[in-house]
């Protein structure tokens, strides 16, 4: 097989392009050898890739041993959590956009013959994994790891009990001394936040795709395991170079259904669902929401971490992660054993000797929380292309609802409100003009979520936007409403006090509101001004496609 990077390394003509090498310091050697990409989301702003440079110089490590010569390459990241609230979340899911195409500009230009991706946190994981399934190379990807939950009151904790935590603060149901030492205790060091958030859902779905090593999604970034699965996949892309196993090889339609499956089982962040269909616009795979119910209705939900429950990541990990995860589903037929994966080898002979060692933390397929899967896909007049609910993380009593709309036209105004005691049981918070054009950027309402979870509404309050929300988000959260208000939806025609019906185990969500009704509010409708026209988020509001396609660039315009 001839090598990519032989375009820039071999022959008498590519000898200015040796010259800057050598600048470099790279030896004649090493430019006889693969050049692998190492691209690293290293950086000091986000707690989920502050470790990220031990990681990728592990992950060199490997592929020197292996016979390659390892080039590492940056990667912005945005940390949702420090984004969440303020303008910097209006950046988050669109920087993943920019991840996507970065990864293609840097692997093509320099013309490398394989990626090992090193992500770790929310939009960053789908960025990498988007660009390199768009230029087809062999890839692995070996993400950072998972933070190890907090502890307060003999209480295992993570980020999603701060935000609450602040709720309970607006309330008088604590006091600041009590706020402090849940700010204080939730994150003790670095790595993806400790639940089953986005970042983390993620991670074990590439695992589920077959583009990252088993371990990838659960091992804790502190444990010493970590690091030698960074070397592993150092050395695992130089098998794949070898035998031009390249991204689209792995990330196929066989790979995207176990994904799903794996999805439902896990009952992870609603996120996953844009970042599932974007993946598989890129792999040219055909795949809508629909498909998202059709798994849901056959794949019994086996996990729930936090939010959902009280189980974290570790404690996945040590109940033998998303292998056994993916054994107890290979138990009923569910998973396409066949797939090749990152190691080289299928998915059958990756898990034949998986075992679920806690199964308090996985349930047997036999005995799972519930037969249907951890995400719902609801339609109805508000929705007519569709809006997504974490299902697992919805209290019994609220998975059918039904009451009056409360309008807000941004996340800042509904917050606002709820911190002043203006949302009582019953309520339906509408959110509005916050999805992918009209925000723009889709933010995330952990804000909103977790201070109606921690003022105790939960159980009686449900949200519902064409935003999105974070994977640490619980109770009725129902997000990615299509069409969005910005395009013309329904949601946007709501008035104050119009009832709305949820019904999640129907999959429907409607307001009480004839077709007349609609179209009489639609003369009469004027839309606001995007609050964002200048730089490249003015420019991202205008190419941006729906949140039911994955919130993708449009390729036509």
């Amino acid at each position: 097989m001839t090598r990519r990077s032989a375009s820039v390394t071999q022959g008498i003509e590519k000898a200015p392009m040796r010259s800057l090498f050598y600048a470099m310091g790279y030896t004649k050697e090493e430019l006889d050898r693969p050049l692998i990409g190492v691209v690293s989301a290293h950086s000091e702003i986000v707690p989920g890739h502050y470790h990220l440079d031990k990681i990728a110089d592990a992950v060199k490590a490997g592929v020197r041993m292996a016979g390659g010569t390892p080039i590492m390459i940056p990667s912005i990241g945005v940390c949702d959590g420090i984004a969440m609230g303020h303008i910097g979340m209006k950046y988050s899911l669109a920087s993943r956009e920019l991840i996507a195409d970065s990864v293609e500009t840097m692997a093509l230009a320099h013309a490398l013959d394989g990626l090992v991706l090193v992500p770790n946190c929310d939009k960053i994981v789908p960025g990498m994994v988007m660009g390199a399934v768009r230029i087809n190379l062999p890839t692995v990807v070996c993400s950072g790891g998972p933070m190890l939950s907090g502890l307060v009151d003999d209480e295992d904790i993570s980020l999603s009990k701060i935000f609450e935590a602040v709720g309970a603060r607006k309330a008088n149901l604590i006091d600041d001394e009590k706020l402090e030492e849940f700010e204080q205790g939730c994150c003790p060091g670095c790595g993806s936040c400790a639940g089953m958030y986005t970042a983390n859902s993620m991670n074990c779905l590439c695992e589920a795709l077959g583009i990252a090593l088993p371990g990838n999604g659960t091992i804790p970034a502190v444990h010493n395991g970590r690091m030698r699965l960074a070397k592993h996949a150092g050395m695992a892309i130089m098998n794949l170079v070898e035998k031009d196993i390249k991204a689209r090889d792995i990330v196929n339609e066989r790979s995207i259904t176990n994904a799903l499956r794996c999805d439902m089982a896990l009952g992870c962040s609603s996120n996953s669902v844009l970042h599932l269909l974007a993946i598989a616009n890129e792999a040219g795979v055909p795949l809508d929401l629909k498909r998202f119910n059709k798994e849901s209705e056959k794949t019994p939900n086996l996990c729930h971490l936090a939010p959902a429950g009280e189980t974290h990541m570790q404690d996945l990990n040590l109940a033998g992660g998303i292998p056994a995860v993916q054994s107890e589903l290979a138990k009923k037929g569910m998973l396409d054993l066949d797939v090749i994966t990152a190691t080289g080898q299928t998915l059958g002979e990756n898990i034949k000797n998986a075992k679920n060692k806690k199964p308090d933390t996985i349930r047997p397929i036999e005995k799972p929380y519930s037969e249907t899967g951890g995400i719902a896909v609801l339609f109805g007049n508000i929705a007519t292309e569709g809006c997504v609910v974490k299902r697992s993380a919805v209290a019994p009593e609220m998975l059918t609802h039904s009451g009056p709309a409360r309008i807000f036209n941004s996340e800042e105004e509904a917050i606002d409100a709820i911190y002043k005691g203006k949302i009582v049981g019953g309520d339906v918070v509408v959110i509005r003009y916050e999805g992918p054009k009209g925000g723009p950027g889709m933010r995330e309402m952990l804000n909103p979520t977790s201070a109606l979870a921690g003022m105790k509404l939960d159980k009686t309050v449900a949200l519902i936007t064409d935003g999105r929300f974070s994977g640490a988000s619980r109770g009725a959260s129902i997000g990615h409403v299509c069409p969005e208000a910005a395009n013309g939806g329904n949601i946007g025609l709501l008035e104050e006090g119009d009832i709305i019906e949820i019904n999640i185990p129907e999959y429907s969500i409607h307001a009480k509101v004839s077709e007349e009704e609609f179209a009489k509010r639609k003369e009469h409708y004027v839309a606001p001004e995007p609050n964002i026209k200048t730089g490249w988020l003015g420019r991202y509001a205008k190419i941006v496609d729906s949140a039911a396609k994955g919130a993708v660039m449009k390729q036509e315009f």
